[in-house]
């Protein structure tokens, strides 16, 4: 369960059936409902609440509950990949064109327009995002995985366009040119606060490609567990980068 809002304090200074273990554990907890449930209402409960939450790590729950025994619960799913936003659901959504109900079908549609459209938006900016360095030394491979997720999620819905990993420049370019959008490197560490307990998430732009600095963003959190802060860091820390860099 996470921690209540107000405990946060952030000081922001702008300069396919396999469930997964998450890292967080509200997640966690209800993709075992989906999953296990032994009734149709709660795994329907769990699909819809596995929408609301901001965590890219709720899509393969939901994708995996596509094949759900009850339609009540695959319509679920697809209501609550919908509500989720991630791009990533639209295959698993597109390997249900052969489902029998119409109302798991009618649902499967909505959710398909909606991620189409999401994915056909035009970019405001191209990001190579270079992912999250650990320089604390104290947290686990699987919280920092999941923390640049949480970012990689809030990159794409503010807008930016990500470049695939060892892109060429004159690739890098192409797309620039065509898109006439500036392009932005990210690198990003976790580091120790300025107390104790407290968590800073920082990231630096560059010029992409080119080696022009842009700036630095920090946001920093304390008075919570590691994961609780860091959920509340990574959108946070995207939402300031482009305010600074000047692609919001």
């Amino acid at each position: 369960m996470r921690f209540p809002s107000h405990l946060v304090t952030l000081l922001l200074l702008v300069c396919p059936e396999t469930v997964l273990a998450q890292t967080d554990p509200e997640t966690a907890s209800l993709s075992r409902r989906l999953k296990e449930g032994a009734e149709p209402l709660h795994r329907v409960q769990a699909a819809r609440a596995l929408g609301e939450l901001d965590d890219p790590e709720a899509l393969e729950p939901l994708c995996a509950g596509l094949q759900d025994p009850s339609a009540d619960v695959r319509a679920a799913a697809a209501g609550g990949l919908e509500k989720l936003g991630e791009v990533g659901g639209l295959e698993c959504l597109e390997a249900r064109k052969d489902e029998p109900e119409a109302e798991v079908r009618t649902a499967l549609e909505s959710a398909l327009r909606s991620l189409r459209e999401l994915k056909a938006r035009p970019p405001r900016v191209y990001v190579m995002f270079a992912g999250v360095k650990d320089m604390t030394g104290t947290l686990s491979p699987e919280m920092v995985k999941a923390t640049e997720a949480r970012m990689r999620r809030k990159l794409v819905q503010s807008g930016a366009w990500l470049a695939p990993e060892k892109e060429g420049e004159a690739a890098a370019k192409a797309v620039l040119g065509k898109q006439k959008i500036q392009g932005c490197r990210l690198v990003a560490e976790i580091r120790p606060g300025a107390s104790e307990g407290a968590l800073k998430l920082s990231v630096m732009g560059v010029r992409y490609p080119g080696k022009q600095l842009l700036g630095a963003v920090d946001v920093e959190a304390s008075n919570a567990e590691p994961w609780d802060l860091l959920v509340a860091l990574a959108p946070r820390v995207i939402e300031n980068a482009a305010d600074a860099f000047g692609w919001k």
